[in-house]
């Protein structure tokens, strides 16, 4: 009892290991969700069905709902999906804000209905409770612009709830369907989703909707709000009402700067403000402008955030005005076009901007132009180089001046300079010869060239030293390979040890050996056509090649005189290890097989009896011999000829071999006398049976030239150790048991063939 209990809890401990070593494939959107993102993080496999709801290839982002539920798939490329195709989703779960899908294929199954969308109000969207679902929201459009997301236009729209902004992300590249928009009363269908900082925290809103056939207008606004009468810019905030009900205000200017999807600044006389826009609308930094958006206060400064601005015309160019650091730290020339003078400290690329450190006096401020649009968005597009200004120099540099803070009261405020391109650094002065660093550059030039004519003597006699070691080396190596060709060591090792011979002759070449029908050793480059490769084939003294030495070196190195030397000496050696191994090879073969029949000789078979008694004595284990000789051989002879019985002698080696396992031997070790060795039996019928096979399989007679030749043969069998325990013995015993067998068996015939000599 207790047993089958031991057995059962090992059998159910073997399962449990199982079941978690292979997690189980989830089936359905419902398990998926079931997940925690701990859960999700060990990326067990998924295979289920849902319907499409949002899907854009180019990003490879696709949102499906099943049972009324939603999940964001990456989807793999190639795909072509439309929101209502049935598919079927393989993948593995992955771990985010909430658990996702990253999916390895994908199969349309059919095309059907999308759902129907889940009305949603702001606060479960900003809580994430409608996640990937398709809903429907309703607000007010608070502004339409264009955007490039991936590089492609779309449209972004700031909706209005009742509670916060959702932004909508429409995939649609037409801005003429953005007219009548904004301030429009909208209903919307789409996927809800969410803006993510860096730590997967929701941030914002956002709604995927694939174009305008989604979006219902439910009252259109009441007049064009670019038709609103223009704000002075210091008046922005009469329309300001923190229940998000402020106001749209229209401002006029100068446009003093643009950062396209950024923000833009206007100034009118004494007067200027920021305008937060994403819109991307090509517009020239100078030209009269208008904008339009919400007013409120951000860290202090009037702003128009929801921002849209177009161009009204050229205008009269706004005139920089000269400041100090003091002046720009008072706050009173806060998105001002400034001019300032200063000393370049340092200059910095980073990887939004340029930067330079500019002191003015004993303070230090930066200037900053940022790079152009298209960098920034990710497209394959390097900003414009950075201009080279040596430290010390003078410069004016001309830009917006951008505080830290809106409240200059409590003291000086922290400031710097937004350029609006790099040509607003003008170098005024050059920074003089005779410096400090200049001198002490010079000191270490005069110090480098001292050290210089020293070292260059002591690396000439390096050099030397080195090459003596070298050559020592290449000798010492050429002599043990010499040695290792009239050995032992295998011809592969030899050969390697050759190429790196070659290679270290070449300084660190890689280098090969291609035998012919034979193996490639040595270190070959996985990426042969981005290399230059030299060849030489290895002789043979009377054959073709034996094969091919190369060297690869970089594609821009020049060739030297050393190459070809280092590459035939390594032929030269190779081919006197893989002739000396083959002649050896062939005299060893010659020692141990008959050269006519191809089957082992006596010397062989000697030898292998003697290993097979002392493993059969250490195994107490048994083999048999069988000795085997041919009927009426000499009669052959003197009939038909020697070439016919040496023809003879291979037919029947030939025909024997087949009747053979994989580990018994054939010899031949006489005139027509063969022997067999079986070391792999129980018993003596084992024996008899191979024997027998052996015997009959000379039966069927032989067609040689002319010639039909019945063969036959007289065999004796030993079985160790019941025949004899030592090889002589055994010899006897199987002697003398074929002799007995020999004279009871008839005379072999030779019968006359019906083919005719020619």
């Amino acid at each position: 009892m207790k047993r089958s209990i031991l057995a059962l809890s090992i059998l159910l401990s073997w399962a449990v290991a199982a079941s978690s070593a292979t997690p189980a494939t989830l089936t359905s959107l419902r398990a998926i969700h079931a997940l925690t993102n701990a859960q999700a993080a060990q990326a067990p496999p998924v295979a289920f069905e849902a319907t499409v709801t949002y899907f854009r290839g180019y990003e490879r982002t696709l949102f499906v709902q099943d049972e009324g539920l939603g999940i964001y798939v990456s989807a793999p490329k190639g795909l072509d999906l439309a929101p209502g195709d049935r598919i079927l989703i393989r993948g593995l779960a992955r771990a985010s804000f909430r658990p996702y899908v990253e999916s390895s294929e994908i199969a349309l199954q059919y095309h059907g209905a999308l759902p129907q969308p889940v009305a949603e109000g702001y606060k479960n969207l900003i809580r994430g409770q409608a996640d990937c679902l398709y809903v429907q929201v309703q607000g007010t459009v608070r502004s339409a612009v264009m955007q490039l997301s991936s590089g492609r236009s779309v449209t972004q729209m700031e909706l209005r709830m009742d509670g916060g902004y959702a932004s909508i992300v429409m995939d649609n590249s037409d801005p003429a369907k953005l007219k009548g928009l904004l301030d429009a009363e909208v209903e919307i269908g789409g996927v809800a989703s969410g803006r993510f900082d860096g730590k997967m925290q929701q941030t914002g809103v956002l709604i995927h909707t694939p174009g305008f056939s989604s979006v219902r207008i439910i009252s259109a606004p009441t007049m064009d709000a670019w038709a609103i009468p223009a704000t002075p810019m210091d008046e922005v905030l009469s329309t300001l009402d923190t229940r998000e009900f402020t106001r749209r205000v229209r401002v006029q200017g100068t446009l003093t700067y643009y950062h396209p999807a950024s923000m833009a600044i206007l100034q009118d006389g004494t007067r200027s403000i920021r305008v937060l826009t994403s819109a991307i609308n090509p517009l020239t930094v100078g030209d009269r402008a208008e904008a339009i958006g919400i007013p409120f206060v951000d860290n202090g400064f009037l702003t128009l955030k929801l921002g849209q601005i177009r161009s009204t015309g050229s205008a009269a160019p706004i005139v920089p005005v000269p400041v100090t650091w003091e002046d720009l730290a008072s706050g009173k020339h806060s998105y001002d076009l400034v001019s300032i003078e200063g000393t370049v400290v340092t200059q910095v690329r980073e990887q939004a901007q340029d930067v330079y450190i500019v002191s003015s006096g004993d303070r230090l401020f930066s200037a900053a132009v940022r790079h152009p649009f298209v960098y920034e968005w990710g497209i394959d597009k390097p900003p414009p180089p950075m201009s080279d200004i040596a430290p010390g120099s003078v410069v004016r540099v001309t830009g917006v001046a951008i505080l830290d803070d809106g409240n200059p009261f409590n003291g000086a405020v922290a400031f710097g300079i937004l350029l609006r391109s790099a040509s607003d650094v003008i170098v005024i002065k050059r920074p003089p010869l005779l410096t400090v660093p200049h001198l002490v550059l010079l000191v270490i030039l005069l110090l480098g060239v001292v050290v210089t004519v020293g070292v260059r003597g002591w690396v000439v006699e390096r050099k030397v030293r080195r090459e003596t070691v070298a050559l020592g080396y290449v000798e010492g190596r050429r002599s043990r390979i010499l040695e290792d060709i009239n050995g032992a060591r295998p011809l592969a090792e030899v050969i390697e040890q050759i190429t790196e011979l070659a290679s270290f002759k070449l300084k660190g070449a890689p280098c090969w050996c291609q035998i012919v029908d034979g193996a490639q050793l040595g270190n070959c480059p996985p990426r042969l056509a981005s290399f230059r490769v030299i060849q030489v084939e290895i002789p043979a003294h009377s054959a073709p090649p034996l094969g091919t030495i190369f060297a690869a070196f970089h594609p821009l190195s020049k060739p030297h005189d050393f190459e070809p030397e280092a590459i035939f000496m390594a032929a030269g050696l190779a081919s006197l290890a893989i002739e000396t191994r083959r002649l050896y090879t062939d005299l060893r073969r010659r020692s141990e097989f008959d050269l006519l029949t191809d089957t082992h000789n006596r010397f062989s078979l000697d030898k292998r009896l003697d290993d097979l008694i002392a493993e059969a004595r250490n195994a107490a284990s048994v083999f048999g011999f069988i000795y085997i000789d041919l009927d009426k051989f000499k009669q052959i002879n003197d009939h038909c000829g020697h070439h016919v019985g040496d023809r003879f002698l291979q037919e029947v080696a030939l025909r024997m071999k087949r009747q053979l396992r994989s580990h018994d031997l054939l010899a031949r070790i006489g005139g027509d006398e063969f022997a067999a060795l079986v070391p792999v039996v129980r018993n003596r019928a084992e024996v008899e049976e191979i024997a027998l096979r052996l015997e009959r399989c000379l039966d069927e007679p032989f067609l040689i030239d002319t010639f039909v030749v019945q063969g036959s043969a007289s065999l004796g069998i030993a079985l160790y150790p019941q025949g004899g325990d030592t090889k002589d013995t055994l010899l006897k015993t199987a002697d003398a048991a074929m002799y007995k067998a020999k004279k009871s068996r008839r005379s072999a015939a030779l019968v006359p063939g019906r083919h005719n000599r020619d």
